[in-house]
């Protein structure tokens, strides 16, 4: 591994410690070096705050601020040109007279996209792109997958028993989580914009669909499928507490933190979904069977992480998703569970 890639890696370690806070900006991170030393660190920390390269120079030292005009800026995302809700970042770059800029991946964003990289350049800074690019676009996996294919990134979820069920006779709820799944579970409720689950899955556990075991703060939007509303107001989905969206046949109306969307009938549902939720990033689909196989038939998924009980049976019940164009990615086992990642085949989808 080249020097250069190490000091990306760094890069994408602090821009990790964004996940949850700034979407629907990306994750970035940023550090400056002098001649081996790394003199600053920076990450962007909160949507509408500071942005990486900011952060990493303001984090110089008085005693090492002279080194900054001769150090090289290490950023995993081209930094930015124009004029949002913080002042643009080649412009700080320029006027510190950082003479180098190595980028990790273009910004897609189309009033960023190379714009960045030609300002430097214009402005005398020598910009290297495209080291761990990879790596650096994996990490920003919704970000892209929304500026690149105008959707958000899917995440289909589910727990099932070592035989193959999701729920018990009838659809009774079975609690096939450990403690781990559940940690992780409301993790990704804290990473991801949205969590969706269909009418029966809503009726029968009544979730809350939030994050109770992971970082206070940031909740996930909830997303409803309830073709003919009636889901009863007193579940907790219907309890107007937090922005909630509701897919429906019959109206579109918005009351208090609630608001209504049409579907129709001559378009598969997914793809009706993800349309109408313009401003989201990811969404994990939780359930039930019927909604999960439903984006498993029309292939709109990125990623699936299903939770296998190694130990729990249930001999009957409502069956496991059949899973579709998916191949196993990874595997990771515990006393309880039997995690695994699945992502496309390559056949379909829109990965990053």
């Amino acid at each position: 591994m080249s020097t250069e890639e190490i000091y990306m890696l760094r890069c994408l370690e602090l821009a990790q410690k964004g996940i949850g806070q700034v979407a629907p900006n990306p994750m970035v991170g940023a550090i400056l070096v002098d001649n081996g030393r790394v003199i600053g660190e920076g990450w962007h920390q909160r949507y509408g705050g500071a942005h990486a390269e900011v952060n990493c120079i303001a984090s110089v030292a008085a005693e090492d601020r002279p080194r900054i005009s001769k150090s090289c800026l290490y950023v995993s995302l081209e930094p930015c040109s124009h004029f949002g809700k913080t002042p643009p970042c080649t412009d700080l770059i320029i006027r510190e007279k950082i003479p180098e800029v190595v980028i990790g991946c273009i910004d897609p964003f189309a009033a960023v996209a190379g714009k960045g990289v030609h300002r430097l350049q214009q402005a005398g800074v020598k910009v290297k792109a495209g080291v761990l690019e990879q790596a650096c676009r994996r990490l920003n996996k919704r970000f892209l997958m929304r500026q690149e294919h105008g959707r958000p990134y899917v995440i289909l979820k589910w727990a099932e028993s070592a035989d193959g069920y999701l729920s018990g006779a009838g659809g009774a709820p079975v609690q096939l989580s450990g403690w781990l799944e559940t940690r992780a579970i409301h993790r990704m409720r804290y990473e991801e914009d949205a969590i969706l689950v269909g009418y029966n899955t809503a009726l029968r556990d009544n979730p809350r669909l939030n994050n109770r075991f992971w970082k206070e703060g940031k909740q996930p939007l909830r997303v409803l499928i309830d073709f003919h509303n009636t889901l009863p107001d007193h579940g907790h989905i219907r309890d107007n507490n937090r922005e909630t969206v509701i897919f429906n046949f019959q109206k579109e109306d918005r009351d208090g933190r609630t608001s209504w969307k049409r579907l129709t009938k001559d378009q598969p549902l997914p793809l009706q979904i993800m349309e109408q939720l313009p401003g989201v990033q990811s969404l994990i689909v939780e359930g039930g069977a019927r909604t999960l196989q439903t984006f498993l038939d029309h292939r709109c998924w990125d990623e699936i992480h299903l939770w296998q009980s190694r130990h729990q049976s249930l001999g009957t019940g409502v069956t496991a998703p059949v899973l579709k164009h998916a191949v196993k990615k990874s595997e990771w086992t515990t006393t309880e569970d039997r995690l695994l990642l699945f992502v496309p085949d390559g056949q379909h989808g829109n990965n990053p």
